[in-house]
């Protein structure tokens, strides 16, 4: 299969490492190896490197460096939220909300240590559009809630949510709030402050940084009151052991600093992007409907569903010239729909008729036109 002339459009699956990302990691492979918890002249180069990471993340979130844990990524990072909050509970609050149309690891992460540990998962319901149905979120939320999970930006239709308002809820009735922000770093702004969460989790790989790494924002007045998920070393203040990766940590902060500087700019080509993409269809009369939110959305996420089309033939017959996907990546060889539509109340005929397309920084105009044009080929 050749793929010199694929058009990448599943940005959301998982983005390019930025070529400015590699350039600032490669010094650390072969120069500076020195393990970064060592005490000696070697160690103290990749260790100021790291913290220089962290300044970078934690900038980009509005946070604190010392509020920032590395991880293996959001996977590692949803989980420990989860696990650290509910191993260490010492109320008597028995509950975990997490929304309907979670990410897979918060929501196997939730039902796994809430049956191992005894409590129970309740999930919110959302609205057709995707978003949190507030009625219901409310009625949720009593006192017997101990942590609230609902996600910044959804991976398969977009739809962001309002954190802020959910996370003042929960504060409320006296529960944690987490937020998995994996996709949200590059569509929307994020300050924790402002939000008010009490955890946030990251991804490396989805912000044109490098696989293998993540972070996890514990708020400086949570961290007392839990403990390790992964125990060893004590690195990372106890709060997570392991040497860490000192190249991926450099990664990381540097996408955070592109990411951060280059926001605005990438959000304008996305939206484009985006717009583009749409026209070329009803230039060429081609039936669809956008699921989710029409506009409170990622802006590079389009997830739509072609009428009386079975979607994974319809990826099939595009190879190998479009690469896009039918949801998330983490579902691959599950032939089931997709639960994140099924949410927002599609059939499983609508679901199975459902594609993501996700665009990003390298995607050019021309390509979406020669996108929709072999796409129109075959619909």
């Amino acid at each position: 299969m050749h793929i010199s002339n694929s058009i990448y459009l599943d940005y959301q699956a998982t983005t390019p490492t930025d070529p400015r990302v590699l350039s600032a990691m490669l010094p650390y492979f072969s120069e500076s190896y020195a393990n970064p918890h060592s005490s000696h002249a070697m160690g103290y180069i990749p260790a100021s490197a790291i913290e220089n990471a962290k300044a970078n993340i934690a900038e980009l979130i509005g946070a604190f460096p010392e509020e920032i844990f590395f991880t293996s990524g959001a996977t590692e990072a949803n989980n420990q939220a989860i696990a650290t909050v509910l191993l260490n509970n010492i109320s008597n609050k028995n509950k975990i909300l997490i929304g309907s149309t979670e990410h897979k690891c918060v929501k196997e992460a939730a039902y796994f240590y809430a049956q191992k540990l005894g409590f129970i998962v309740e999930e919110i319901p959302v609205d057709k559009f995707g978003i949190i149905d507030q009625n219901g979120y409310n009625a949720a939320l009593t006192e017997d809630v101990l942590l609230v999970s609902i996600m910044a930006v959804n991976n398969e239709i977009g739809v962001i949510q309002d954190i802020k308002a959910l996370a003042q809820a929960a504060h409320k009735v006296g529960a944690l709030f987490h937020c998995d922000a994996a996709q949200a770093l590059d569509s929307t702004p994020i300050d924790v402050f402002d939000l008010g969460v009490d955890f946030l989790s990251l991804s490396g790989h989805k912000i044109y940084g490098p696989k293998g790494i993540g972070a996890l924002f514990i708020a400086s007045h949570i961290q007392p009151s839990i403990t390790a998920l992964i125990h060893g070393g004590g690195q990372q203040n106890g709060l997570r052991a392991g040497t860490l990766p000192t190249p991926l940590c450099v990664g990381l902060g540097e996408a955070a600093r592109i990411t951060l500087t280059e926001f605005d700019k990438n959000q304008s080509k996305l939206l484009k992007l985006k717009t583009s993409f749409l026209k070329e269809l009803n230039a060429n009369n081609i039936n669809y409907v956008i699921n989710g939110d029409p506009i409170q959305r990622h802006p590079g996420n389009l997830n739509l569903q072609f009428p009386g089309h079975d979607a994974e033939s319809l990826l099939t017959s595009l190879q190998p010239i479009v690469c896009a996907s039918t949801g998330s990546a983490c579902n691959s060889g599950f032939i089931t729909p997709s639960y994140v539509l099924k949410a927002i109340g599609l059939t499983d005929k609508e679901a199975k008729a459902s594609i993501r397309f996700s665009f990003g920084r390298c995607t050019t105009k021309e390509e979406i036109q020669r996108a929709v044009q072999h796409l129109c080929e075959k619909l």
